[in-house]
This record gives C-alpha cells, sequence and structure tokens, in this order.
C-alpha cells in the first residue's frame, strides 16, 4: 500500500511508542529499519530520514554512531546477535527515562510545533489537533492513529 505524499507505508515496522526489552522507545524501530535498509527493502520515503530523524537523535543520546547499529544489523545472524553486540556498544547508563521523555515530547517546543504544523500542511491534515507530536504523526502515517 503506498500514498501518494509519502509513498510506500511500512505497516510492518514497530511504533515508535514500542520499548526495546533495555526500555529505550524507537529502538525497536531503528533495528527494524535497519534490517530492511540492509536488505534492500525499505521505501524511499523512509530512507530519507533512516539514520537521521529519531535514529539520529537516539544514537546522538546513546553516544553512538548511526552506522554502527546498521553493521551491527548487517553481520548479525539474528535477534540474540544483534542484542548482544548493541549491548556491547550501548553505554552503561542509558539513561532511558531522559531520552523517552524526550521522544514523546518531540513537536511540542515551539519550534517543534512550527515544524509539525508545517508537516501536517504539507500531508493535507492540518486540521488534525490529536496529532501532537512527531512519534504521533509517525502512528498516523502508518494508520495506527486513524
Amino acid at each position: 500500500m503506498s500514498r501518494p505524499d509519502t509513498g510506500i507505508i511500512h505497516h510492518d515496522l514497530p511504533s515508535p511508542y514500542i520499548p526495546h526489552t533495555c526500555g529505550l522507545l524507537h529502538l525497536p524501530r531503528f533495528i527494524a529499519k535497519a534490517k530492511k535498509f540492509v536488505k534492500g527493502e525499505l521505501g524511499a520515503s523512509y530512507q530519507r530520514n533512516y539514520k537521521k530523524g529519531f535514529d539520529r537523535f537516539l544514537c546522538l543520546h546513546l553516544g553512538i554512531n548511526p552506522d554502527d547499529v546498521e553493521s551491527i544489523v548487517r553481520e548479525s545472524s539474528d535477534d540474540a546477535e544483534i542484542d548482544r553486540r548493541l549491548t556491547e556498544i550501548l553505554p552503561e547508563d542509558l539513561k532511558v527515562a531522559k531520552w523517552n521523555r524526550e521522544l514523546v515530547q518531540k513537536g511540542l517546543s515551539p519550534m517543534g510545533r512550527d515544524a509539525l504544523e508545517s508537516a501536517k500542511r504539507k500531508m493535507g491534515i492540518e486540521d488534525r489537533e490529536d496529532l501532537m507530536t512527531f512519534a504521533d504523526m509517525i502512528e498516523f502515517d502508518e494508520e495506527r492513529i486513524l
């Protein structure tokens, strides 16, 4: 399925609101996008923000390189190996609460609200007051919020 404004929709990607077993929101989504990317299956509209946006913000928070996450996904044989190898590069203190709070609030600052409203206008949904954050926009785009 595709939408003219965003291209292909990957309904199988985890919500940014789903935590990894370590507690970090968005990490399962980044890993899932990396899996698709290394197989050449990540849609063009997703490639535009792959290792950017939330992916990059998460890596900045953790002090790791998004390319390292991609390499781990590419070189690992299964999810257990991905998790084991990620543990080797992640900091001891993940600051889970700090990251999770930041993620769920992206789009609530004055500058964020302006960017969010611009994105809504481009999608023709400027009347959607229930879409208050960028994570909400992802949920809407992937049809988890209708």
